[in-house]
């Protein structure tokens, strides 16, 4: 499952990350591997952040159990377990049209906020609600002989769905984070000029016809055999099997113009 789970986040940033700088994502078949290994800059962060606060939930939670336990203080607990499940269930109630229709809200701030607030407020909503159940189930049974066992399969169906509603939107958080952090990782390379690509020149049978800006071209004769056409100024983006998918090496993200050249003997291609 943690294998699946690391494929399917290196498929959403490498999908994000390629259709960013313009590249048919489909077209470059990345392996297994690929994926995998490009699955730490998908979620790293955001992974990092769950784990500190599942420890503070987790801490949080021993403590408010140890505090409330015992017959002495049942009114308290009861009070505190309607104040976590209300709480938690509003939290629900607002954070859900703003986690669907979020785009349809112009008074939602921009950016990052709008993407992750209201999946946070979701999920902040159900761990309140879930705490609650946990405290009923775990200690409300003390201050009866013969507890209602109706009530208790009612609330543990209740924590069960909170549960699963919880993780549902920690998945879709980091789904979207994974997509975000490929555009913008896009966006950077573009802004830095693609300086971590590699060079190509370019060597053709015909003269090649692209948009690309500052790319030096030179006729280099029938000394050069067939490949007479030199081509310089490129750099590397992507590499399909069939395709190479270059851009100029002065580009920044907005005039990035991609560049398909066939993988075939109509062009030679160096890398450097």
């Amino acid at each position: 499952m943690a294998i699946g789970l690391l494929y399917y986040f290196g498929n959403v940033y490498q999908r994000a990350y390629y259709t960013a700088l313009g590249v048919i994502p489909e077209d470059l078949q990345f392996s297994v591997q690929a994926m995998l290994a490009k699955s730490p800059d998908a979620i790293f962060l955001p992974l990092w952040f769950l784990l500190v606060c599942g420890l503070i939930v987790l801490l949080v939670l021993g403590w408010a159990g140890q505090t409330l336990s015992g017959p002495r203080h049942a009114a308290r607990r009861s009070k505190v377990i309607l104040w976590l499940l209300g709480s938690g269930l509003v939290l629900l109630l607002l954070g859900f049209p703003v986690f669907f229709w979020e785009k349809n809200l112009p008074t939602l701030p921009g950016g990052w906020a709008a993407q992750f607030v209201p999946a946070m407020l979701v999920a902040l909503g159900a761990t309140l609600a879930f705490f609650a159940v946990q405290l009923r189930l775990t200690h409300d049974g003390e201050t009866h002989d013969r507890p209602g066992r109706t009530g208790d399969r009612l609330w543990q169906s209740g924590g069960a769905l909170l549960l699963g509603l919880l993780t549902m939107t920690l998945f879709f958080t980091m789904a979207r984070y994974a997509s975000m952090a490929g555009v913008s990782n896009a966006v950077a390379a573009a802004q830095d000029h693609y300086r971590k690509s590699q060079h190509v020149v370019v060597h053709s049978r015909v003269i090649l016809q692209h948009h690309a800006q500052d790319i030096r071209y030179k006729d280099l004769g029938d000394r050069a055999g067939p490949y007479r056409y030199q081509y310089t100024g490129f750099r590397l983006i992507a590499k399909s099997p069939s395709r190479y998918y270059l851009v100029s090496k002065t580009a920044d993200y907005k005039s990035t113009k991609v560049v398909v050249l066939p993988d075939d003997d109509t062009v030679r291609v160096e890398l450097s």
